[in-house]
């Protein structure tokens, strides 16, 4: 029996229409009454997970955004961990000759340099719209206002992935988590983060009655594998990479199928 759950959201808990299910909500709406609490933790930035979190009747519940890298509770942060400037800076100066479409993101601000085929994608996918200005402008306003990147995704050309993936490592050893997402998707995260440091941040602070062994999660993902080893219940859904069924305590139906919802109730 799990007394807190934690699930990511993109190809584990939305259905068809990228929104949550009726079964899903029911049974969050049941873990609610019991007084479980239901954390959305995700890649994504916050204002992506917020109507979401609306939606689940869960609005007023921490999250925890970009892969642990900020945790956030009662509007405080609790926790923020960015890419140091030089690092973004370092992606943009290499991306130059590969065009890439690069994405910014500090808490809720996103930039990128146009409205491409990516961004349109991304702001279909998460009800939120970037804001459009080169990459430049928003490395030197981040430097006068001391702040680095939360995130940095990488989208096209995978072999320009490729290439930017190693130009990164080769420049910035040890220092950041390099998610390949999909094949034309890379997701760049400071090294010291993950999702299982931003469950554990957050038990510390607000629940710090809970341990790991209390935590029920859900993921479909390699940046998921971490949490679903560290918590009590790692639990998969049907449509997870290889890697991420190897880890799991337990495989459930496909996210787009309510693998979440059949979780929930499964290990109750």
């Amino acid at each position: 029996m799990y007394k807190i759950a934690f699930t990511d959201i993109d190809g584990t808990l939305l259905n068809p229409a990228r929104e949550t299910s009726p079964a899903t909500n029911a049974a969050v709406a049941d873990l609610t009454a019991a007084g479980i609490p239901f954390i959305l933790i995700s890649s994504r930035m916050p204002a992506a997970m917020r109507w979401l979190q609306r939606d689940l009747g869960i609005a007023e519940l921490p999250l925890i955004a970009f892969n642990g890298g900020l945790v956030l509770s009662g509007g405080e942060t609790l926790h923020s961990c960015e890419i140091p400037l030089e690092i973004c800076r370092t992606a943009y100066v290499k991306n130059a000759d590969l065009g890439l479409s690069l994405q910014y993101f500090h808490a809720d601000e996103w930039y990128v340099a146009a409205m491409d085929h990516y961004a349109r994608r991304e702001q279909n996918n998460t009800r939120v719209t970037p804001t459009v200005r080169p990459i430049a402008d928003t490395l030197t306003d981040w430097m006068e206002r001391g702040l680095g990147a939360h995130k940095i995704m990488a989208m096209g050309d995978p072999a320009g992935i490729d290439t930017l993936t190693a130009a990164l490592e080769a420049a910035h050893p040890g220092a950041l988590h390099l998610y390949r997402s999909k094949d034309d998707y890379l997701e760049i995260a400071n090294r010291e983060i993950s999702k299982l440091t931003g469950v554990q941040k957050l038990l510390r602070h607000d629940y710090p009655e809970l341990t790991l062994a209390d935590c029920i999660a859900f993921g479909d993902n390699y940046n998921d594998i971490e949490m679903l080893r560290g918590v009590g219940t790692g639990v998969a859904v049907a449509n997870a990479k290889p890697e991420v069924l190897a880890v799991a305590d337990l495989v459930v139906a496909a996210g787009k199928e309510d693998g979440v919802a059949e979780g929930l109730t499964r290990c109750r």
